[in-house]
């Protein structure tokens, strides 16, 4: 299988529920639409911020679904499934499902409860469920402050070249900057790695990412192109500066609770997607209030999503 490299912004979507909680298809077709004004090349569902871990099976499937309707078309926005990691037996089911529908890619992470114990077993792991569709490109989902697994993706890397022919990359969201360059550099860049870490994209820039991955893209994708282009111009004075605004951006999230308040910013651009599960904790009115009052503050309407 060649492996293509993707580039640009992959946007990280939020599962999108009614006001009673429940999945609802049809906010879909239209979020879809609001990525692709703004210039999002791909989207990397059923993920973290896709609440993929709250979600059953047929949750996923029916998300699944309702994205290859809207976007199958559209031979420039990839779709990847995230499959979970804690029943592989699910991530087959939900690989091959993926497969059925048409859409791009799938994506495993690290088993989280009983975790893999070297290298080697996460391997297995990856090798158990990229089988399942060897005529689609498979990402391992790299994501170690959720999962708990610190392995070295270089190892990984390593581990499955020449072992799993539809092992496309990963989506890498840690900091370690040796480990991602050294997977960048493997056999003069053979493999796909999307980065992962919002607040930290100029410096994969720097070490020659051409494509990421991230909630925040759902939301303020203008600035992170406006940034991607300072830093390929050299203005790296703007480019810092952008980088700034985005790591302000970001610290509200831990001022008012974490992951849920990405919701929050889709309701400041007109995305109303719902609330997050439990034991997610969603703000309250007044909070949000706040919220606004602080979104506004670090003028959001100069680069937010429209």
């Amino acid at each position: 299988m060649k492996i293509e490299h993707l580039q640009g912004l992959i946007s990280a979507p939020f599962a999108p529920f009614n006001a009673n909680g429940k999945v609802d298809v049809n906010l879909i077709a239209p979020y879809y639409e609001f990525l692709k004004r703004n210039g999002v090349t791909g989207a990397f569902i059923n993920g973290s911020t896709g609440e993929g871990v709250s979600i059953t099976v047929e949750e996923k499937k029916a998300i699944a679904q309702a994205w290859a309707d809207c976007s199958n078309h559209d031979a420039d926005f990839k779709v990847m499934v995230f499959l979970g990691g804690t029943c592989l037996t699910d991530c087959i089911d939900l690989a091959k499902h993926a497969y059925e529908i048409g859409l791009y890619a799938v994506s495993l992470t690290a088993p989280f409860y009983f975790k893999p114990a070297n290298v080697d077993m996460l391997a297995q792991a990856c090798i158990a469920v990229g089988e399942s569709v060897p005529n689609m490109p498979f990402y391992y989902y790299h994501i170690p402050v959720l999962t708990g697994v610190n392995l070295p993706m270089f190892d990984l890397v390593k581990a499955l070249d020449g072992v799993l022919p539809n092992f496309a990359g990963i989506k890498y969201t840690h900091e370690d900057f040796m480990d991602f360059q050294s997977c960048m550099s493997y056999e003069n860049g053979k493999f796909d790695m999307l980065w992962g870490r919002d607040e930290n994209m100029l410096s994969a820039l720097v070490l020659g990412a051409k494509g990421a991955v991230g909630s925040t893209f759902n939301y303020a994708a203008p600035l992170y192109y406006d940034l991607i282009d300072a830093f390929n111009t050299n203005d790296l004075v703007k480019a810092r500066a952008l980088q700034q605004k985005s790591i302000d951006m970001i610290r509200l999230l831990g001022k008012y609770g974490g992951i849920s308040v990405g919701k929050a910013y889709m309701k400041v651009v007109g995305q109303d997607l719902g609330e997050f599960r439990l034991p997610v904790k969603n703000m309250s009115a007044e909070q949000f209030e706040l919220f606004k009052k602080d979104v506004a503050s670090l003028n959001f309407d100069e680069f937010k999503s429209k």
